[in-house]
């Protein structure tokens, strides 16, 4: 019997990891190699978009959705801190979980591309559930309590030559504020050792 998949994807988390890595993921690609170990049920990609979405944010959530993803989107809020700080959150969690939860029966293999320690116990649940769980993401940004419940880690940066999209560069790869590149804008703290 063909091993059944479900692919769950934290947008945000998956972006943060390519910003760190220096280059970007084909979610094509991503689709392909996770699907190469058995039948794909479903990939859910979880993702924020502003209030008024630009034409390439649409143009990216129509991509995905044409690929085969099932794209669940939350708008942008702005929240402003005691210091007077605003900062712009969109919480998805509470979507990937219900749908970890709501569609177990689905698959036998759930694979999270997240590092995010809040899914520690939906993962135990699954597990509970005898469900088989692979976690996918960078050492760095992946919390220990979710590397440990889940069956197997996948280091996503050991994945480069097959799920990378050559020749694509993150929209704020090498600036800094203002749009300038970030080697004019920021000076040197420390003595440069090379």
């Amino acid at each position: 019997m063909t091993e059944r998949i479900a692919l769950f994807i934290d947008g945000a988390n998956v972006y943060a990891a390519a910003r760190r890595l220096g280059w970007n993921f084909d979610h094509r690609k991503i689709l392909e190699h996770f699907r190469a170990g058995g039948t794909l049920h479903n990939a859910f990609y979880y993702t924020a978009v502003p209030a008024h979405p630009d034409d390439k944010q649409k143009r990216f959530v129509d991509a995905l959705t044409y690929m085969g993803y099932t794209v669940r989107t939350r708008p942008l809020r702005e929240v402003t801190d005691e210091h007077g700080e605003t900062q712009r959150r969109a919480s998805l969690d509470i979507f990937l979980v219900t749908d970890l939860l709501t569609t177990a029966d689905r698959f036998d293999t759930a694979i999270l591309l997240t590092g995010d320690g809040d899914f520690e116990r939906p993962v135990e649940v699954l597990r509970a559930r005898g469900k088989r769980v692979v976690v996918a993401s960078i050492p760095e940004m992946t919390s220990y309590e979710l590397r440990n419940a889940a069956d197997e880690y996948v280091d996503l940066s050991a994945l480069r030559a097959e799920v990378e999209r050559p020749g694509y560069r993150l929209p704020s790869e090498g600036r800094a504020e203002g749009g300038r590149p970030f080697y004019v804008t920021a000076a040197l703290t420390e003595p440069d050792e090379r």
